[in-house]
């Protein structure tokens, strides 16, 4: 019988089975933020790992990536100042050359990147200091039985490495990407869908219809 499994993910949704592909490792942050006009999140995990630390961070104007980041800003009452409008890192940076001049920023993100949104925002004159938070290292889930026909949700480009040292890809199998980005990092031989919105559950809505 045919599934949907989604990668990276510790919540249940209905009719989706989880692969749990990655381990979040985070990092000690120490970084004096008094002087911090603006940070930057790529991600909930680097919200995670600065919310581990004992620094005064909340309210510091937050720039985030997407609405399930700004969710999570929003739920640890965080000064969110802004949410970008398609999830994809290199737009983000874009969209935020204008909000961030005349600021000192502080970027958190992975040990790992795929966007350019560091240098994106150095060539054009945001100052800019960039903390990796956190890494991500994959799991032996290759136990796991994945039936043929199934739908597979890859939902970064970890994700994808990590399903690939794990698993063969079949034939029968169905991609969804949750974004042009992670998309990228799939064999080129393999068809997929990427959903209308970057998020989860529009990647599991297209899933379902599919």
């Amino acid at each position: 019988m045919s599934k949907i499994f989604l990668t990276n993910n510790d919540k249940i949704y209905e009719g989706v089975e989880n692969l749990p592909l990655l381990d979040i490792n985070f990092f000690d942050i120490g970084i004096d933020l008094s002087d911090a006009d603006a940070l930057v999140f790529t991600s909930k995990n680097s919200v995670k790992a600065l919310e581990k630390s004992k620094i005064n961070w909340k309210q510091i104007p937050s720039y985030c990536i997407s609405e399930p980041t700004a969710t999570y800003l929003k739920s640890l009452n965080a000064n969110l100042a802004y949410t970008g409008t398609n999830g994809h890192g290199n737009e983000f940076a874009k969209q935020l050359i204008d909000l961030l001049k005349e600021k000192k920023v502080v970027y958190f993100r992975a040990k790992e990147v795929v966007s350019n949104l560091e240098s994106i925002l150095k060539t054009n004159n945001i100052d800019l200091t960039s903390i990796i938070a956190y890494e991500t290292t994959c799991k032996k889930t290759n136990y796991i039985k994945i039936e043929k026909n199934s739908t597979i949700i890859f939902t970064s480009p970890s994700a994808i490495n990590c399903f690939f040292e794990n698993f063969n890809w079949d034939d029968s199998f169905k991609a969804i990407c949750i974004g042009k980005t992670t998309a990228s990092y799939l064999p080129k031989n393999i068809n997929y869908k990427i959903p209308h919105k970057t998020s989860i559950e529009a990647s599991i809505n297209l899933a379902k219809l599919i």
